[in-house]
């Protein structure tokens, strides 16, 4: 057996374990967060290993420490906890719609078998539910695209809001991402470190991320600065490991700021990346820009 054939044997029982290895999307988006985790280790640990001060203030304040340490865990569980939620996809809600639609009208037939009255039903895209009056009579198959429709400016056509990749219709503000192959709900943009989009559904939880990662870089940051200010000409091989480690944190605070900020605007006024961006280029925004010209 050569040396290929032991490597392919390995992979493929690698592959077996750990399925997600095998797309090599979801395998790049793994490496991306494990290097992630790791710089923080790093960032932090250095400061342990180097910094006897700080290790010392430990046991003098430890409340310190601990705010520190907890606001450490506290952003990497959120950055999980964004990179695993979703960002919203259009066919789940979609089939979330169709078959709660279902069982209601399953139940109003049971509860009135001879006639109904008229009334009205209203089905907002979180996939909240609202009746009055009597009972709704619609298809599953046409009730989406009718919901769809009502939401678009008035002449709007049907292949305006139609995706040619999933072949449903898609609500205002959706995008289909070609990443993660799936219609998103008001589409922001796709994160290459979370792996995943950000969308209506979880654009809060990456605000919040980025605002506790922000403050994790700032009192890092602050830290390394205090350690080099009090033991710059102690010792030099120290320096050669926290200087640049320091570098890279400030520009990565920069960063954090700037899109902590933008993403506070987007919020504010209710937008996303991608309609701020692109916005003579959708079809729905161009035809209101036109309306209220």
């Amino acid at each position: 057996m050569t040396m290929a054939d032991l490597c392919r044997l390995s992979s493929d029982r690698l592959y077996r374990f750990f399925p997600c290895l095998s797309d090599p999307a979801r395998r790049s988006s793994l490496l991306l967060k494990v290097a992630l985790v790791l710089l923080h280790i790093v960032c932090a640990g250095v400061l342990f290993l180097f910094d006897k001060g700080f290790v010392e203030n430990a046991r003098t304040e430890p409340w310190y420490t601990a705010l520190y340490l907890l606001l450490f865990a506290v952003t990497l569980v959120q950055y999980f906890i964004t990179s695993c939620s979703s960002p919203g996809y259009v066919i789940d809600v979609m089939r979330a719609v169709n078959e709660q639609n279902s069982l209601l009208r399953n139940r109003t037939k049971q509860r009135q078998p001879a006639a109904s009255k008229s009334g009205s039903f209203v089905i907002s895209l979180d996939g909240s539910q609202s009746q009055s009056g009597g009972s709704f009579v619609a298809s599953d198959t046409t009730y989406w695209a009718k919901m769809v429709m009502d939401l678009y400016p008035p002449g709007t056509t049907l292949g305006a809001c139609t995706c040619s990749y999933c072949n449903i219709e898609q609500p205002p503000r959706a995008k289909h991402c070609h990443d993660c192959d799936r219609c998103v709900l008001q589409f922001d943009h796709h994160c290459v470190w979370l792996g995943t989009c950000v969308g209506q559904q979880n654009h809060c939880k990456f605000w919040w991320y980025i605002c506790e990662e922000a403050a994790l870089c700032l009192w890092t940051a602050i830290l390394y600065i205090a350690y080099l200010k009090a033991h710059i000409e102690v010792s030099w091989w120290k320096d050669i490991i926290m200087i640049p480690l320091l570098v890279f944190m400030s520009i990565s605070l920069i960063f954090l700021i700037l899109l902590l900020l933008f993403h506070s605007y987007l919020i504010l006024t209710n937008q996303t990346t991608y309609e701020l961006v692109r916005r003579r280029r959708i079809p729905y925004m161009s035809y209101s820009h036109h309306g209220d010209g």
